[in-house]
Parts: C-alpha cells; sequence; structure tokens
C-alpha cells in the first residue's frame, strides 16, 4: 500500500510539473522601456528602465523558480523568487520588472539594467529552456516604449513582425490603444437594431435542439433494438423449455383419475389415518395356498384289484 501510495504521489508530481513547465511556456515579454525619464515610477519612486511579462494562456501562472537575464551565456543571471503570491500571474494579465540592478528591493527589480543590455530573455524554471527573447533597441528615446501591437501576439524574437514602437507607454495593462473601439461598440455599428445578434442567437438554440433530438431519437433506437433482442432471446428460452419439459397429457389424466377417487365418498377410505380396512372374504382357503390354481393336477393313485 505505502508503495501505491509513493508511485501515486511521484506520478501527481510529474504531471503537476509538466502542467506548470507547460503553462510557463506560455509567458511572453510583451513590452520594454529604457530610458524612463518622468515615466512610471516604482515602489521606491524611481524613474528606472523596466520591462513587462505577458501571461498569454487562459490559465494562472506561477513564474515562481523562472529565470530572467541579459546574458544569453548565463541563463540563470536572476532567478525569480519562489514562494510569492504576487509571481502567480492570472490569465491574460501582465507583470511589471524594474531593470535597476538593484534585486535587493523586491521581488521584482532583477540585477541587472537595460542601458547596458544586448536583449532581455526569460527561462523556465529549469534553466536551461528559452521561452522568449527580444533584443533591446538603444535608439529609443526618453520615455519611449517598444512592444508587441497586441498582447501575446508577435515574433518570437521581437524585432518583427507583431512589433513596434508603441505610442505610449503601458506598463502593467494592454499595449492596445486604450481609446480602441470595444467590440460591443464594434457589434453595435455592425448590426445597430439586433437583427444579426438575434439570428445567430436563435441559429444556435435551433441547432442545439435539432442536436438533441437527433441524440435521443438515436439512444431511443438503440434502446428499443435491444428491447427486440432480449424479448426475442426469453421467448426462444420459453419455447425451448416448453418443447424439452413438457408433461405428457397422460400424467394429468392419472393425477386427475387419483384425485376423483380419493373425493368420491363410496371410494374413499376411513377418514382416520393410517388406518386400513379389511372385508371378510367368505373362503375357507387362503387364494396363494390353494392347489386349484395349480397348473398340473393333482396325479391319482389307481390301486390294482
Amino acid at each position: 500500500m505505502k508503495r501505491i501510495k509513493i508511485l501515486l504521489t511521484v506520478v501527481f508530481l510529474t504531471v503537476s510539473a509538466a502542467a506548470m513547465a507547460q503553462s510557463q511556456g506560455q509567458m511572453r515579454l510583451n513590452e520594454y522601456l529604457i530610458i524612463n525619464v518622468s515615466d512610471y515610477q516604482d515602489d521606491f519612486g524611481q524613474h528606472s528602465s523596466w520591462f513587462e511579462l505577458f501571461n498569454a494562456s487562459y490559465g494562472t501562472v506561477d513564474i515562481g523558480g523562472c529565470f530572467l537575464t541579459d546574458d544569453p551565456d548565463n541563463l540563470k543571471k536572476y532567478q525569480i523568487p519562489g514562494g510569492d503570491i504576487q509571481t502567480q500571474i492570472k490569465p491574460r494579465q501582465h507583470v511589471l520588472f524594474w531593470a535597476d540592478n538593484q534585486p535587493f528591493r523586491g521581488t521584482f527589480h532583477v540585477n541587472f539594467d537595460l542601458e547596458n543590455a544586448s536583449e532581455i530573455i526569460f527561462v523556465k524554471g529549469d534553466g536551461k529552456t528559452i521561452v522568449d527573447r527580444i533584443p533591446v533597441n538603444h535608439e529609443l528615446g526618453e520615455n519611449v516604449s517598444y512592444g508587441r501591437l497586441e498582447d501575446g501576439i508577435g515574433s518570437f524574437n521581437g524585432d518583427g513582425e507583431g512589433w513596434s514602437v508603441l505610442e505610449r507607454t503601458s506598463p502593467s495593462t494592454n499595449n492596445a490603444l486604450v481609446d480602441k473601439a470595444a467590440k460591443p461598440d464594434k457589434m453595435k455599428a455592425i448590426d445597430p437594431h439586433g437583427f444579426i445578434l438575434a439570428l445567430t442567437a436563435m441559429t444556435v438554440v435551433f441547432t442545439a435542439l435539432i442536436i438533441l433530438y437527433l441524440l435521443f431519437k438515436l439512444i431511443g433506437i438503440i434502446n428499443i433494438r435491444a428491447g427486440k433482442k432480449k424479448s426475442a432471446a426469453a421467448q426462444a428460452t420459453t419455447v425451448e423449455k416448453s418443447t424439452y419439459g413438457e408433461i405428457p397429457a397422460e400424467t394429468y389424466a392419472a393425477i386427475a383419475t387419483a384425485l376423483h377417487l380419493y373425493l368420491v365418498a363410496e371410494e374413499a377410505h376411513d377418514d382416520e389415518s393410517f388406518v386400513v380396512t379389511l372385508n371378510p372374504v367368505d373362503r375357507t382357503y387362503t387364494p396363494w395356498s390353494t392347489h386349484i390354481q395349480g397348473f398340473r393336477q393333482t396325479p391319482t393313485v389307481i390301486k390294482k384289484k
């Protein structure tokens, strides 16, 4: 029993580690700012360079134990402390790191700065697997950030499709413009009277009802066929029993005759149990010992004179 528990524990930990590693692989470097003159301040009131990570998955990701570095030859340069509730990044949310080379200030202050960095690299907790990396563009001006046009979408190396100098910095929030039209507003502009929305809803509802009807009908057909098979099997068993186990009619006739003789008063014995009635016979001999019924006549002696 102990071995089974140990085995289940090992399997559980292995699966959990694999799931966590897979989730960490959904983290993306999303935006960075090098020259921070009057932009966002850290919790110490300092204007430092910063970069942003984005959870592109739809599940919470714990980045505790992962690594951040600016040196591809040293992938374990800064390890994100584990056990901090703030390292559990909720689905589609952001986390900001300060590249001020002052890690003693807290979990989100790394031990390198972007002014001297050539790239930013995010590494899984194994210290080997690179999840995302972006080169640092030192031509950016003051308070100008570089990042993905849409959160989590874009090329892997940070200098291809989906990346650009952003119109405004957006630390710990969406990179898309804040005044960008929301989806409900877009839908309202396309369908002001709601006909498309109503038609879509009715289509979904009726499609679901049709699928349920076909499903229940199929289940009913299967049950009917199964019932017919059981009925046919039961009938076959009954016929087999009646063919080979039928009681002959003579048996019923004999039973009926015996009951009739038992119940008729003239033919009945005395009412007492275990009493035999003997009727007297006017014979001086016993039929079993008489010589009349012999097969041969008794020889007669003829005496000679």
